[in-house]
């Protein structure tokens, strides 16, 4: 059966061969354009400079703007750029989420997208998406001007590459630990231009751990990633509010004879990080314990969801942040910070010591609420560790899971997380 991918392009294709393979380029409509304040400024710019911003109506293709890396805005020239796309948003009829609603992709996910769409977004990591059976992918500024414009866009289908999962993963260890130890295996470039796509026992991940591996397939250059819309996936969608639709049944991702299939013993995953300075430099936690941080960031598109903060939340319960570690603790969205509150996790976060702030992109983007100094040590959630990425490009920033960034915000140090109980208080 041809690919997730080309089932969705060949779908919404409007031009190019009517069943598309590997390498045809075809011109597709698409369901739906995301932008943020960092990249619907210049998209914007675009629009006005060629004379198509009249073309743009919001109600024909669907736009939406949210601002999630300068929220709330820390300068007074943000302000001024967040003024001008809420204008723009108000003049074209586009959605907009103002400052505290929370990421873009884990708001896509919770309110906009469906199984089978076809979603472009100005931010690599819009590829989150496929974890709910959407072809969603990044695009430019200027692509996603066209693709509003126009409500087209064109596209080069990827190839295929298989992951078939087996057995399931050990206690406090998460989809971001699997990811890691994939992205050690692919590097940066391992998956150029691919539909990475998932199967075999998939249905023991929670639709939190397939979001986060979506997400990151992104850092070994995927164009696109897919698990099966499976039966966890609709009881997921359903709570959402979403309706099953019968094609739902066939984004089933299924290799075909001579299609590349790694295989992926789940069991033998053990919690993993990204030493600096790149997602895919990778050790297993062990190889790095005893390391002093100075700063420990929960949050971001990859791991800020209520399932994070529950894990964060099992190791910090009734234990202390470390005197000489700061932790800073991001909600992805409102709805996880409203139902973390009312789970009490916030107030158990908050009396370990850490610092809470407004949902949004946080420390990850490196922009405020938490920027990282001159050769400080971070441990972040977040997806990316390139330098500079969270503030000084002499800090040295790891990524890790929740547990594991818990566990080190308590102990001060790089920290297997299976070294401390979780609190049955």
């Amino acid at each position: 059966m041809p690919s997730m991918a080309e089932r969705i392009l060949a779908a919404h294709a409007v031009e190019g061969p009517r069943e598309p393979g590997p390498g045809d380029v075809v011109t597709a409509r698409v369901d739906m354009v995301l932008m943020n304040d960092v990249t619907a400024l210049l998209a914007i710019k675009v629009l006005r400079e060629t004379g198509a911003e009249a073309l743009v109506d919001c109600r024909r293709v669907p736009g939406v703007i949210v601002f999630d890396h300068y929220a709330p805005a820390p300068t007074a020239r943000i302000a001024w750029n967040h003024r001008v796309m809420r204008l723009f948003a108000r003049e074209r009829g586009c959605r907009l989420y103002d400052v505290g609603e929370g990421i873009m992709h884990q708001l896509a996910v919770e309110q906009l997208v469906e199984p089978g769409m076809l979603v472009v977004g100005a931010d690599s990591h819009t590829i989150t998406y496929g974890a709910v059976g959407v072809f969603a992918t990044g695009v430019g500024s200027t692509e996603a001007a066209y693709a509003l414009a126009t409500g087209r866009l064109w596209f080069r289908v990827p190839a295929p590459l298989y992951y078939r999962l087996t057995g399931r993963l050990p206690g406090m260890v998460t989809g971001k630990d699997l990811v890691l130890s994939l992205l050690g295996e692919l590097g940066g470039s391992g998956a150029i231009y691919r539909s990475v796509e998932f199967t075999g026992d998939t249905g023991s991940l929670p639709v939190s751990d397939r979001l986060t591996v979506a997400n990151m397939m992104v850092e070994a250059g995927a164009k696109t990633a897919f698990f099966p819309v499976d039966a966890v996936a609709r009881a997921w969608l359903e709570e959402r509010g979403v309706a099953p639709r019968p094609e739902w049944k066939t984004l089933q991702p299924e290799p075909e004879p001579g299609d590349e299939v790694r295989e992926v013993e789940l069991d033998r995953v053990e919690p993993m990080l990204a030493r600096p300075s790149a997602p895919f430099n990778t050790a297993p936690v062990a190889e790095e314990e005893g390391v002093e941080v100075d700063m420990v960031f929960i949050g971001s598109c990859t791991n800020g969801r209520l399932e994070d903060l529950e894990a964060a939340a099992r190791i910090l319960r009734g234990r202390r942040v470390h005197p000489s570690t700061r932790l800073i603790v991001t909600p992805a969205s409102k709805k996880v910070y409203m139902e973390a509150l009312r789970r009490g996790l916030i107030e158990t976060l908050l009396e370990a010591g850490a610092v809470v702030t407004p949902p949004g992109c946080g420390a990850c983007f490196g922009a405020h609420m938490g920027v990282a100094g001159d050769d400080e040590v971070v441990v972040s959630t977040s997806n990316r560790n390139f330098p500079g990425r969270m503030g000084s490009p002499k800090a040295r920033v790891y990524l890790a899971s929740p547990y594991t960034a818990a566990a080190t915000a308590v102990t001060g140090r790089i920290t297997d997380p299976r070294s401390l109980s979780p609190s049955l208080r």
